[in-house]
Order: structure tokens, then sequence, then C-alpha cells
């Protein structure tokens, strides 16, 4: 056992066996839910057709309270609460072994719906099975895990000791269901792609590497599934997504985690206009399945996920904040030097890093960023009416990046130049190698096509109202316990992906 378990609960476990009765039985019992019976049973004033009827519920016994002859203790499942009554004078022979029962202990029971004298609706329980002995004592006076870092840890506390946590958690499976199931009937195949993979591409960002003993191979936990879904457009798929989970080895922070979960979606025949398009619609979609409407509140601020959104140039927003355009050099060099960016792997990183640092933060509302440089777009169709601009766009709410999404390059030669530019430039978050079986995908053809990227973790943040991508991932990278916690964090978008579709969570 660990420290946690305490020996007076310790005790109870040993004195239930000894009166014959097991704190971990192999079988429930068929329940229903409390959120149900809650419903079923309405008020005083009004009362619900399961007044007075027998009924079996289970979930976890919060506080206890004893008043003699009569016990009360609320009982939670996955989506309700109800009030438990226990009768001395119902109960007589289950009454002698009730010192034997806790606040946090799971329990099965069968009784009769009602209320108290004051109202209250209440189980008035007849029959009570254990169903497993809690032997951690839960948190103090049931307000719930207060120490953050602890809730991370302990999620399986966190989630029924916790008012609201759960609710995030069923918000965003519902957001998930609802992007799926709106790609599917607009004619999207969800497919899966690999996670081990022989070359970190897809985006710029430092691997996971692991090694394939039987092969003798070096591999990588994906960092994206990008260049394997456009292959799928190369054989015909024509409109493929996937819910991936991706990999980067890199720092924490308030929007980053190692590990985490992206939404790709690649369109045959379309155009960046066209995921513009698709982009804010799923996610106002899914402001709606989540909340009701398109009003979210996030970080102390309202906003409205209507679309259409707000479109603004990346070139015009760069000036507009700099006072030079993107490629004066000795102007964004000196703004560099101001600020204390330092070059590291070319001019257009710098010039980029400058817009994350003036531009990002200071964008207000749900708003697009169109029109990126094509020096910092290695995977994007260069907009044909001006060269240097990449048909691309990203999506911010409240200054966080969302979205990620381009006009495909499809010229093989062209994307094999840029992957040797991009591998010159020494940046570690670059591909180490040219990703040659791609290029000869390419060599085959593959359509004018149209791809985007959406951060899961940080939307579901948006649509819930959470401060912290930790708050909304069940289960957080957390260094461990007994490790150093200097330098755990670091600044948002030291690890972003340029040119990616994947810097939301890079």
């Amino acid at each position: 056992m660990t420290d946690l378990a305490h020996p007076d609960r310790l005790d109870k476990v040993a004195r239930l066996r000894a009166a014959g009765i097991d704190p971990y039985p192999a079988r429930g019992v068929e329940a229903e839910p409390l959120a149900e019976l809650v419903r079923d049973l309405g008020s005083p004033q009004s009362p619900g057709p399961r007044v007075g009827a027998r009924v079996k519920a289970a979930g976890r016994l919060l506080s206890l309270r004893d008043f003699g002859k009569l016990i009360f203790a609320p009982l939670v499942d996955k989506g309700g609460r109800i009030q438990l009554g226990f009768q001395r004078d119902v109960l007589t022979d289950w009454w002698p072994n009730r010192k034997l029962l806790d606040g946090g202990d799971l329990v099965g029971v069968e009784g009769e719906l009602g209320f108290t004298q004051k109202g209250e609706p209440t189980l008035w329980v007849h029959e009570v099975h254990i169903l497993a002995k809690s032997v951690a004592p839960p948190p103090e006076k049931w307000h719930g895990l207060v120490d953050k870092e602890l809730r991370y840890r302990r999620r399986y506390v966190d989630l029924w000791s916790s008012p609201g946590i759960a609710d995030v958690f069923v918000a965003r499976s519902r957001i998930v269901s609802k992007i799926r199931r709106d790609l599917e009937a607009r004619g999207f195949l969800e497919v899966e792609t690999p996670v081990l993979q022989p070359i970190a591409g897809g985006a710029a960002a430092k691997p996971f590497v692991t090694h394939h003993n039987a092969l003798g191979l070096d591999m990588y936990l994906r960092i994206a599934p990008e260049l394997y879904l456009k292959r799928l457009i190369v054989g015909g798929l024509e409109k493929v997504f996937e819910f991936a989970r991706n990999f980067r080895n890199e720092g924490l922070s308030l929007r980053h985690n190692p590990e985490f979960t992206m939404l790709e979606v690649y369109w045959a025949q379309a155009d960046y206009r066209h995921q513009i398009q698709l982009t804010e619609e799923l996610i106002e979609a899914a402001a709606r399945e989540a909340n009701g409407s398109t009003h979210v509140r996030f970080r102390d601020r309202e906003y409205d996920l209507r679309a259409p959104f707000r479109r603004v140039s990346y070139m015009e927003l760069f000036e507009e904040r700099n006072g030079c355009a993107f490629r004066d050099e000795a102007a964004v060099r000196a703004i560099a030097k101001r600020l204390g960016i330092r070059e590291e792997h070319g001019y257009p990183k710098l010039a980029n890093d400058v817009f994350e640092a003036t531009c990002e933060d200071a964008l207000e509302g749900v708003v697009f960023v169109v029109g990126y440089p094509i020096e910092i777009s290695p995977l994007a169709k260069a907009d044909p009416e001006n060269p240097g601009v990449a048909e691309r766009f990203e999506l911010f709410v409240g200054g966080m990046e969302v979205a990620n999404g381009f006009s495909e390059l499809n010229d093989p030669a062209e994307q094999a130049r840029r992957f040797e530019e991009q591998i010159a430039t020494k940046d570690p978050e670059a591909p180490g190698e040219v990703d040659v079986d791609y290029v000869q995908a390419l060599e085959y053809g593959m359509p004018p096509t149209a791809g985007v990227g959406i951060g899961i973790d940080r939307l579901v943040m948006v649509l819930t109202g959470q401060d912290s991508i930790r708050d909304v991932l069940l289960f957080p990278t957390l260094r461990p316990l007994h490790a150093d916690t200097h330098g755990e964090t670091q600044a948002d978008g030291e690890s972003g992906a340029a040119g990616s579709k994947h810097a939301p969570e890079a």
C-alpha cells in the first residue's frame, strides 16, 4: 500500500472481511443513472412518475452525516447526484456495520425514491452493497482538490471531487463527436496514419526518438500526420481527416503539452478559401454543441464564434504594428535586437519571431490572419498573383492560435527544393532529411488540394473557458515529483512550428 492508505480504513477492510463482506466484490449492480432518477422524481410541489418507486443506484459516497437513527450521504455517479437516506428501523441487519462505511466508498443501493420533510430529493435505502472500499481519504470537506498540480496528478480524484471538472471532459467528447459527424456528413473519410515514422516530417518541431529493435532502426513519434494524409490524396481518397495524437519533444506552458491532439483535414479540388469557410463552420457548430450558442467566455473576455470570422493580412498587420515591411531586413533586425530576439535560423524565421512577439498577442476577437510569407510556409502554395505570399491562414482567438491551413504545394520539384532549403537552415526543429517517398508521391500527381490543422486541445480551452491546456487534458505531462522543478515551463511560442499546420500545439 502507499502512504495514502489510512490505517483506520485499512482496519475497516479487515473488519468487513471478518464479517463475511467482500470489500472488493467481482459483481456490480444494474444501476440507473442518478440524473434520470432525480429528473423522474420531480419535486414535492410537482411529483414525478417515480415517486415511491423501488430503484437501484450505484456511485461514490461523499460525506456521511450520522444522526444516530438516521444517516444522510450524497451519492454521485458520472452524470448526477442524489441524497441517500439510511434508516436504522429499515436497515436493521446492516446497521451494526454502518461505521465501516466512509466517504469515498463506492456502493450499490436499492431503495425507494421520495423526499425528506424539507423537500430534499432522497433515495431511502433498503439494501446496501459495498462495491469498493476507499482506503485513501477523499479531499477535505468535499471542495475538491485545491492544489492545481495535485489535481492533474490525481485526475481520478479530481473528476468526482471537484465541481465542474468532469463537465469539461464530457464537453470535449461532444465537441470531437460533433466535428466528426459534420465532416462525415460532408463526405470526408476518417483515416489513421502511422504514429511511428521513419522521418520526422510534416512540421518543424523536435521529435521524440525511439528504436525499433527488429529493424535495427531509429524511428520518431509523429510530430504531424500531414505528409501521410496528403499521400492519401495522391491515392485518390480526395477528402480525408484524422484526429491525430502528435508528440513534440519540447517545453510546457499554458498552451503547450508534449502530447496533444490535432484534427487534420485534406480536401482535393479545394483551396485555402474553402478551408477557411470549413474551419469557421466546424467551430461554430462545435460551439453550439458545447454551449447551446456561439457565445463563449475565454480568459475573461466574451467571444462570438458565429461565422464568418474577421480576416486580416499578415503583411499589413506586420507593417501596422512594426512600422516597416516584413522584408525590410535592416528595420526588422533593429526591432528584433530591441526585443531581445536572436537570429538563429535565418532571416525569415527571425522576422516571423518579430511578428509573433508584436502582432499575435494584439489580435483581438476571433480573426483569420491570411497571406503568410512564402519563406516560412515550406509546404504551402504561393499566391499566383503575389508569389512572395503563401495561400495560408491561421485562426486566432484572443491572441491564441487555434488553426493553421493552406493551399497545398503539389509541385514535386519545388517541394524537393524547399525541403532542401529547410534542412540547410540547420534548424534542429527542421526535418533531418528530405522525405524522398513523399516527393515521389507528388511525382505521380496530387490534385489542387487544401489542408487545415485545428488544435483540438486549444479549441476545447476556448469552448469550455479554460485558461490552461492542462485543464482540458485528462492526464497532462508532468515532471516526476522527485525531479528538480527548475525550468519546467517555457514561454509561449518558444517552440512554434512556422510553416506547418501544427503550430497550435507545438
